[in-house]
Formats: structure tokens, C-alpha cells, sequence
């Protein structure tokens, strides 16, 4: 398993369902998932897409600028952590922003989100 290759594949996979079909990101969570975004935090499956399917905006696009990856662990987990821009419908300007990913593997033989930290970058 390289692991560039599978959190490259993973953030392309997570950002293109974020910006097409935000309720298709349940699956990449569990009950014990946590996420932080702008400092909210919110655990579990239920309560992560509630938070993501009910931001203010419908339709955005992620422009992803550098991917980072260590592997995490024992279990075989992985931290990934993105920055990029993020554009709104109707918004001139992009939104600078940075997410941290711990993806934990599946008995399955893929992985899934134990952790996720958000935050916008203001200038």
C-alpha cells in the first residue's frame, strides 16, 4: 500500500462527493468518527452529515493545492492534510482553506475518517 496514492485517491474521492452530493459522505464515517469544523465539533455519523448537509451554501467547488500524508500508527491509520481553495456559487473570491484527516482501516480493506479538523485560513 503506498500511501500518497491512497490519500491522493481518497481526497480526490471525498471532495468530489463534498461538492456533488454532500449527504454521499456518510459512508466515509462511524460512530466514533469526530469532526471540528471552525472549532464545532460534532461525533459520529449522524450528527457529521447533519453538519455538512446543512452549511449555508449548495453548490461549491474544492480546488485542492497540497496533499500531505504520514502513516499513523500501529493499526495501519493514516493522517492527510489538505489545504486548498474552496469557491461558492455567486462568491468572487475563493476561500483559502486547511483539513486534517485520520483515516483508520476497515476490516473490509478500505479506510474510513476517525478524525476531521476544518478550518478556513483568513488572511
Amino acid at each position: 500500500m503506498d500511501p500518497d496514492a491512497v490519500a491522493k485517491a481518497f481526497v480526490e474521492h471525498y471532495y468530489t462527493t463534498f461538492d456533488t452530493n454532500r449527504a454521499g459522505l456518510a459512508n466515509l464515517y462511524q460512530d466514533t468518527s469526530m469532526l471540528s469544523f471552525e472549532g464545532q465539533k460534532f461525533q459520529g455519523t449522524q450528527s457529521i452529515t447533519a453538519k455538512l448537509t446543512s452549511l449555508p451554501f449548495q453548490q461549491c467547488k474544492h480546488g485542492i493545492t497540497t496533499v500531505d500524508c504520514q502513516p499513523s500508527g500501529p493499526a495501519g491509520g493514516m493522517l492527510v492534510f489538505v489545504s486548498g481553495n474552496l469557491q461558492l456559487a455567486g462568491e468572487q473570491h475563493a476561500l483559502k482553506f486547511s483539513q486534517m484527516f485520520h483515516l483508520m482501516p476497515t476490516p473490509q480493506g478500505s479506510f474510513y475518517v476517525l478524525n476531521d479538523i476544518f478550518r478556513l485560513n483568513y488572511a
